[in-house]
């Protein structure tokens, strides 16, 4: 029953989830948005990425690049292109997962974490790199950590909040401790929390993890689109932007 639940709010969900960080920058992290007409972006200690209205539209554009200033780079998921003037100036390819049957629940061990815990994360994340986590990361939404012997050991939390759904992010494990599920617990904690709060998970793995990408398939995710994250940087003048 729940896995044609979550499968018809995929399907209305669809517009949301094809551009992630606007649906949460124009929507519950709105407090978190920098932002400039139809373009935004978290501040670059939270999350760096940035995100428009529309992809296609270039006025969205324009507002990017008002936003952003001149000569200035900036991530954004979901672009192919970009307009004359701007250059490309590194990338990758990732997958989206949804969870449609993944079994959430508490992991009695987990710990919440805070502003506190922040350089017992960052020196996790050095060691594991699972993704950007930067120095305020950590207020974007939950965040769990299972320690040994007061040790950080393993990690994930909340990231991307939407309508109706909630990205699962962080997920690493320190090497001398992984083969132990911690991860996979962290997850079903986190996702245990979302689902709470009548939202549904998701997330983003690059898409030549294959390992990871197999893992969150046997947990009960599935996989639901490849999308392409660019780095893009702005033209170099006013006058350049004016004449997109």
């Amino acid at each position: 029953m729940r896995k044609a639940v979550v499968v018809h709010q995929i399907a209305l969900g669809t517009r949301l989830l094809d551009n992630p960080v606007w649906a949460a920058l124009d929507g519950p992290h709105a407090a978190f948005a920098e932002r400039v007409g139809r373009a935004a972006r978290y501040p670059a200690d939270v999350y760096a990425f940035a995100a428009l209205a529309d992809l296609a539209d270039p006025a969205a554009w324009s507002d990017l690049h008002s936003l952003l200033g001149p000569a200035t780079t900036a991530r954004v998921k979901g672009v192919e292109t970009v307009p004359d003037g701007w250059d490309v100036v590194g990338g990758g390819q990732g997958v989206q997962l949804v969870d449609t049957h993944l079994r959430a629940e508490p992991a009695p061990e987990a710990v919440r974490l805070g502003p506190d815990d922040v350089p017992d994360i960052l020196d996790l994340v050095a060691r594991t790199r699972p993704g950007p986590f930067l120095a305020r990361t950590v207020h974007l939404g939950t965040y769990l950590g299972i320690r040994h012997h007061g040790r950080l050991v393993a990690l994930a939390g909340e990231r991307l909040h939407l309508p109706g759904w909630t990205e699962i992010s962080a997920v690493c494990t320190d090497p001398a401790h992984r083969g132990r599920g911690l991860g996979t617990r962290l997850v079903r904690a986190v996702a245990a929390g979302i689902r709470e709060r009548g939202q549904t998970p998701f997330l983003h793995a690059a898409a030549n993890n294959a390992t990871a990408i197999r893992l969150y398939e046997s947990i009960g995710f599935t996989l639901r689109r490849r999308t392409t994250i660019l780095q893009v940087r702005t033209p170099g003048t006013d006058a350049r932007a004016r004449a997109l």
